[in-house]
């Protein structure tokens, strides 16, 4: 029997409560979620891409049917790999969604099996990102309901050492 998934992919740095509503949400409607965790190396992270993974595990242990895997490359030649045809996107608010359907179409011209699925943040998280979230800690905001707890303690020990060095 074909197992029912799909491939969220994301940079994940760091993983945020937007995120894991997502995530949490998808796993209800879908047999297996793939958190795909990109490693460019033409991008600079605050967070490894183990690191990443290892708190989206851990932010995500009560979740069982949650893979989280890392790709560097086209997201949908992993998809072709792993025989998965469907990608979803988060929007947070309408500025992402020209960018997210831009993505589609590429993924859509590269791979015309893949389907994107475009799937809103919950309201109480439009205005949450990652970015946003590293420039808080950074600045000793309170990090209260922006990210699970294991990224909060994960953040205040990267920015220590960001801090001495």
């Amino acid at each position: 029997m074909k197992r029912n998934q799909v491939v969220y992919p994301g940079s994940f740095d760091p993983i945020t409560m937007g995120h894991v509503d997502i995530i949490k949400r998808l796993s209800k409607s879908f047999d297996r979620v793939v958190v795909l965790v990109a490693n460019n190396e033409q991008k600079s992270f605050m967070f490894t891409a183990e690191e990443r993974k290892a708190l989206i595990l851990k932010a995500l242990k009560s979740t069982p049917n949650v893979k989280v895997d890392i790709h560097a490359g086209l997201t949908t030649d992993y998809m072709k790999v792993k025989k998965i045809d469907k990608i979803v996107r988060g929007l947070r608010a309408v500025v992402d969604f020209e960018y997210e359907m831009t993505m589609a179409n590429i993924n859509r011209k590269l791979a015309p099996n893949i389907e994107t699925l475009l799937v809103f943040a919950s309201p109480e998280y439009y205005y949450v990102s990652s970015r946003g979230v590293k420039e808080v800690a950074m600045n000793r905001g309170s990090l209260k309901d922006l990210v699970p707890d294991v990224v909060k303690k994960a953040l205040n020990e990267k920015i220590k050492k960001l801090k001495k060095d």
